[in-house]
Formats: structure tokens, C-alpha cells, sequence
């Protein structure tokens, strides 16, 4: 009984408590928020919103800037490429290509590339009863919400540094 004590005290730290904790309450904020505004697909904004929890003030800063260039682009090529072409495999492949190539020409990280893809096949492939441009502007605005959330929650609540944990950007 000693030991499986011993394994959760040394696991279930209180680093670990706090980030979590701080990452619920960012998700939960980024939720109300973009329900307030009646977005369709609210839960976006929380998911965007754990992404960018997973990072430090600084790290996120940086790596927000590049989910929302890429957020921002593969929401302009899944409204034009769904208004002309709807949910066609091979226009969505070429878009995926493409945002690759955009993307590395304007000298944007694969961060932006992932969040433009994903975008991209949100808007282009996901069943919605709407303008494929509405569908984009919602996207957008929901993972900005979240973006905007967790860098605000990351600012007025900082978590310490711990050694040897690795964050994501």
C-alpha cells in the first residue's frame, strides 16, 4: 500500500495539479466565451485553447502567431476551395499541398502549416448545412477565441518553470 502511495505522491505533483487546473479553467473560460457569441462548433475554441496551455507565456506567444496565420489561411482556402469544389478529395489534396507550399514561401513554420490543414479539412470535409465562407469565418473566430483565452489566462496566471518537463510549441 506504502509503494502505490509513493507512485502517485511522485507522479501527481503539484506542478502537475496546477497545470492542469489552469488548463480546465482556460478551457472552460474559452467555452463560455465562444458560446456567448453563439458560435456553432464552440468546442473548438476549447480545443484550441488546450493546445495553446501546453506551452509558456513565451513559447505560446510565438506559437499562437503562427496558428493564427494558419488558422487564417486554411480557413481562405477551405472557403474558396469547398464554394467551388465542395468536399472533392483531390481539390482537398491539392489545398493541403498548396498550404504547404504557401506557407513555406512566406517563411511560416510548420505550426501554421498544421493548423492551415487542419482548418482546411474542417471547412472543406466536415458535413455543414451552411456557406462553406460562413463555415470558415466561424472556424477562425472559434480557434481565435481559444488562442486569445489561453494567452490571457497564460499571462495573469504564469506556471513556474519545472525541470525536466518539456513543453510543446
Amino acid at each position: 500500500m506504502a509503494d502505490i502511495r509513493g507512485w502517485f505522491a511522485a507522479r501527481l505533483t503539484r506542478e502537475w495539479l496546477v497545470h492542469s487546473l489552469r488548463t480546465a479553467v482556460a478551457a472552460a473560460t474559452s467555452l463560455l466565451i465562444a458560446r456567448l457569441f453563439r458560435l456553432p462548433e464552440a468546442y473548438w475554441a476549447a480545443i484550441t485553447t488546450i493546445v495553446v496551455m501546453q506551452s509558456t507565456l513565451g513559447a505560446a506567444l510565438a506559437a499562437s502567431w503562427q496558428r493564427f496565420v494558419g488558422t487564417a489561411l486554411g480557413a481562405v482556402a477551405g472557403a474558396l476551395l469547398a464554394g467551388y469544389f465542395g468536399s472533392s478529395t483531390v481539390w482537398f489534396t491539392a489545398g493541403v499541398f498548396a498550404l504547404g507550399l504557401i506557407c513555406a514561401l512566406l517563411g511560416l513554420e510548420r505550426n501554421a502549416y498544421r493548423f492551415a490543414g487542419i482548418t482546411l479539412a474542417i471547412v472543406m470535409l466536415v458535413g455543414h448545412e451552411d456557406v462553406a465562407w460562413r463555415t470558415a469565418i466561424h472556424r477562425f473566430v472559434e480557434v481565435s477565441v481559444g488562442i486569445a483565452v489561453a494567452l490571457v489566462l497564460t499571462a495573469i496566471w504564469p506556471e513556474r518553470a519545472t525541470p525536466g518537463v518539456q513543453e510543446s510549441h
